[in-house]
């Protein structure tokens, strides 16, 4: 049988090790994000991924 693609999107981000975060943030932290994305031409999950590594020292 063949597979959805929600098995097959399952079955991608295990692969890949990846999973959905959602997060509640301020209005002007997404406008932030936003710009920064813009600016940078970066993705706002490598933005995140990036400030979250640089965190850790």
């Amino acid at each position: 049988m063949a597979m959805t693609k929600k098995e097959i999107q399952d079955r991608s981000d295990k692969k890949r090790g990846v999973r959905m975060v959602g997060f509640k943030l301020k209005e002007e932290t997404i406008q932030y994000l936003n710009l920064l994305s813009e600016r940078t031409g970066k993705s706002k999950t490598a933005l995140i991924e990036e400030m979250i590594l640089s965190y850790q020292g």
